[in-house]
């Protein structure tokens, strides 16, 4: 038995494979190279896009952070403002009730003067009353020769007189 071989080296062979090895060549230049450039232009986009997003990532991570802290100091500062307003408020109530105070006491003093002026205008009328009436009295006394009886009523009605007087 003989064996043959299963491909012989032919003219045919030789030119299929030139041709394969022009085909791979033209195919390598005019398709796989652009093609090739495109996979590696759009893997380093998406690199680039990747590390981008990254850094947005850390960025937002870093903000987020930022505006938590001036959340809470924003909070603690409107909590200050609240407590000094409050504080501000007890003070214009304790100046208020002050000035209250102070007024209720000057009017009370000024009730208390005026009333002393009063009695003793008062107490001047009932002097001038009395004077007038012990003069009144000692007229009628030396105008009448008095007994002791006309005496005692004339004492007891200048008594009666000073009383509704006061």
């Amino acid at each position: 038995m003989e064996l043959k071989p299963l491909i012989g080296i032919t003219y045919e062979l030789a030119f299929q494979l030139v041709n394969t090895f022009l085909v791979f060549v033209i195919l390598k230049k005019l398709l796989f190279k652009p093609v090739l450039g495109i996979i590696e232009a759009r893997e380093k986009d998406i690199k680039t896009n990747l590390a981008q997003g990254e850094t947005a990532k850390t960025e937002g991570i870093s903000l987020k952070k930022e505006y938590e802290e001036k959340i809470g100091s924003a909070k603690i500062e409107g909590q200050e403002i609240v407590k000094q307003a409050t504080l501000r408020a007890e003070q214009k109530e304790a100046e208020i009730v002050s000035a209250a105070k102070q007024e209720a006491q000057s009017l009370r003093e000024k009730a208390s003067k005026d009333v002393e002026q009063e009695r003793a205008k008062v107490m001047n009328e009932i002097k001038s009353d009395i004077s007038d009436i012990a003069l009144l009295a000692a007229s009628k006394v030396i105008e009448k020769d008095l007994d002791k009886s006309k005496h005692e009523e004339l004492i007891n009605n200048f008594i009666k007189e000073v009383g509704e007087a006061k």
